[in-house]
Parts: structure tokens; sequence; C-alpha cells
């Protein structure tokens, strides 16, 4: 009999084969040293953004703390041979039970970030949740991907009509999902962005779904075409970059958009519209009649949100604190996923998101109770040391890990991967 060897100990013959050649990773194999070197690879801004969180850190802190206070409990002798990785989620089959969370203004860590995440994504067989702040417009993602599984993340704006058209778009785009954003209705309080004066989006980074959706252009149209009375800016070194800044982002020829007002009003449009803070259960009652797409809602953190998003028809929701980017102090996602899995029962589709940053942290969410994760941070400073190819060398990484971690402890399949395997710590 053969055995096929899985993705851990492939993994490991790759890496190890090509030392013998005298070649090193260029993507380091822990994450302290992934991220080390991914800051010194970054400018100020694009780490502030990328790698702060909110308030104190507090939240990104507990949210490593919580994995901290559970350990693996290794079973030998289980004459497991082979793995299967495999999950169903709503209804497709994904090769492992890890999906890679929508990240806003990525092109902040290289130039053309969605599309290379696109393809890192289909190129390693990991479903990719495509962000509403991405710096590609979704369709050309959808192309890079080819049949590979995307879903769509959807920030619900102040005009309805363009929430549908981004809907519609993510339909025509070969979604699997609507991932729905509640958790950011409101900027949170971020000293990194603050002590630098930085919000990408005021560049034109982050706005490509906008800028190619025709709604949008459609306000954007209506808004330059009426008289609006300003105040003097100041003509300043900075205010000069951040005009170029927004031309050059702008699609289109840079001189063309140089003479036009579109860049700026543009980006003034986005400010103004892209979230809504009104937003509430009665919004997101409406969506099983605007999309026949699953629709799942992420930033869950208290189990009656949970039973509500499901009692309203949600076929999902992610356990999130986005990546404790939004509310200082706020509780762990792996705590918040313990308790919403006790109260809601073994039924309700589960995801975690944040804090997620090996594969036995993948192990330990699916332990506890999640059905999939989703991974963030991780993967961009794999995309900032070495591209689209550093991308991929992050989540095969992680999958590794995943996979000679459940040969470990005996676990055949993802089902078998439960609390038994698991210790609290004090």
């Amino acid at each position: 009999m053969t055995i096929t060897p899985g993705p851990g100990l492939s993994r490991l013959n790759t890496i190890y084969r090509q030392g013998v050649l005298g070649r090193r990773p260029a993507v380091p194999a822990d994450f302290a040293e992934l991220e080390r070197r991914a800051r010194r690879a970054s400018s100020a801004r694009a780490w502030a953004y990328v790698a702060g969180g909110a308030g104190e850190g507090r939240t990104m802190r507990r949210n490593r703390a919580a994995f901290d206070r559970w350990a693996i409990v290794p079973r030998m002798a289980s004459g497991t041979l082979e793995r299967d990785l495999s999950v169903t989620l709503l209804g497709e089959r994904h090769a492992t039970p890890m999906l890679l969370a929508p990240v806003g203004a990525a092109a902040l860590m290289g130039d053309d970030s969605d599309l290379h995440i696109a393809r890192a994504a289909a190129a390693t067989g990991t479903a990719y949740v495509l962000s509403n702040q991405g710096c590609n417009p979704m369709e050309d993602c959808a192309a890079a991907m080819g049949d590979a599984s995307r879903w769509f993340q959807l920030y619900w704006s102040k005009d309805e009509a363009l929430v549908d058209s981004l809907i519609a778009r993510a339909e025509a785009a070969g979604a699997g999902a609507l991932v729905v954003t509640l958790d950011t209705t409101v900027l949170g309080w971020r000293p990194q962005d603050l002590n630098l004066g930085s919000l990408p989006f005021s560049r034109g980074q982050g706005i490509a779904q906008y800028t190619s959706d025709p709604r949008f252009r459609q306000i954007v149209a209506e808004r330059t075409a009426r008289p609006v009375t300003r105040g003097k800016t100041p003509v300043t070194a900075g205010a000069v970059r951040t005009l170029l800044a927004m031309t050059r982002n702008h699609p289109g020829r840079f001189w063309a958009n140089l003479r036009s007002p579109e860049p700026r009003a543009s980006v003034e449009t986005f400010l103004d519209i892209y979230s809504n803070p009104g937003l509430s259960w009665d919004h997101l009652a409406t969506l099983r009649d605007r999309t026949k797409l699953p629709v799942v809602l992420k930033g869950i953190l208290h189990p009656d949100d949970a039973r509500r998003a499901f009692d309203l028809g949600a076929d999902a929701v992610v356990v999130s604190n986005h990546g404790g980017r939004q509310v200082d102090n706020a509780i762990a996602s792996l705590d918040a996923l313990v308790t919403i899995r006790r109260e809601l029962g073994p039924g309700p589709a589960l995801l975690l998101d944040s804090g997620i940053r090996s594969g036995a942290d993948v192990f330990t969410a699916l332990a506890l109770g999640a059905n999939a994760v989703l991974l963030g941070r991780p993967y961009l400073y794999g995309f900032a040391l070495a591209g689209q190819g550093g991308i991929e060398d992050v989540i095969r990484n992680v999958v590794a890990e995943l996979d000679l971690t459940m040969a470990l402890t005996g676990a055949p399949d993802i089902p078998s991967i439960t609390r038994r395997l698991l210790a609290a710590q004090p």
C-alpha cells in the first residue's frame, strides 16, 4: 500500500531538502520571527495600520492569552497513517478548515495586494473572503482565482442602493457567501494610526470596490456636479503628497486624474458613506430578500447576538473582535467562542477570527467548537516579505502544522478534534 504524505510531512520535506542545498525559507516558520521581519520590511504607516490595535492593545494581547489557557494533550499509538483536513461549510467542501480573512488597504504592504492574495488562495486551495475595503475590484480578484472558492465581505453603507449594488456584484463574481461585518460601524480608537495622522482611505487606498461600483460613481458624479463652498485648504507638502496618492490610487490615467475632481470627491464620498453607524437588526433582516447567497455575520461576541443572528436566518457567524482593532479591553474571540458554542449547542456554524497565528492555534479553535477559522495578519506579513509566494508559504506552514498536530494527537479528521484533546490551564 502506498501512503500519500500529508501536507505536514510534504512541507517538512520541501524545506529540509532545500536546506541540504543551503537554501533557507524566505518566510520564517514561526510567527514571532515572521512578525519581526515583516515589520522591518514595512513602512511606518503600513505597520501602524496592519499590525496596530485599538487603545492600549489589550484586546490583541487577550486574544493571544486565551490560546495560552488551553494545552493540547497528545495521544499515542493511534495507528493513523493519513489525515483528512477537509470540512464542509455552507454546503461547500473545503480542503482545510481555514479561510483567508478580509483585510482592508492591504496595498500598504505591496501593490496589487488583493490580486496576489487571490492568486495565493487559489494556488493553495484556500477560500478567500474578498475585502470590501480592497485595493483591487472584486471582479479582477475573481478572474485571478478562476474556479477557486471566494466569499465577499460587505460593509453596510449609508446608501442602500450601494449595498444592493455591492451584493449584486458579489453574486456575479461567483462569491459563495456574503460576510457582513458588523463591528465597524465606526472606526475604533487606533493610536498607532492616530499618532501618524494616517488613514489609508484618505489617500485613496482600500476603496477600489467603491470606485469600481456604478452606484458609487453615480453618487460621486452627483456630488461633483453640485457647487461646493470649501474653506481654503493650506498648500503643504503633505497635502500635495496626499493629492498625488489619491490620483495614483484612482482608476484611470494619472494625468487625467490629476486634472479631475473625481479622485478627491471619491475619497470624500467614501469617508461619508462607507459604513452606516445606524446599522440595526432591522437592516440585517432584509438580507434574505436581497440575496440568495448564504449570509454570514461577522463580529459576533455575545451568545444573545449569535442567537439573534441565526433567528434572522444567518447561515453562519464569525466570532471575532476584528483582530483587536475596534474595542480596547474587549473579550477574546476564543473565549467568546467557548461561551457561544456552549449556549447554542453543536448545530450552528461558528467560525473564529482574531488571534490565529499557527496550526496549533487552528487545532485549539476547532477543539473548542469552531467549524473553521480565518487567518489574517500572518499572511499579510508573508506578503510583505515575499509577495504572493510569501502568502502561499504562510498558508502552507499553518496547514502543515495543523496536519502534524493532528498526526501527533491521533486525530484522523477534523470532527475528531474535540475538547478531549485539550486541557484547561490555570
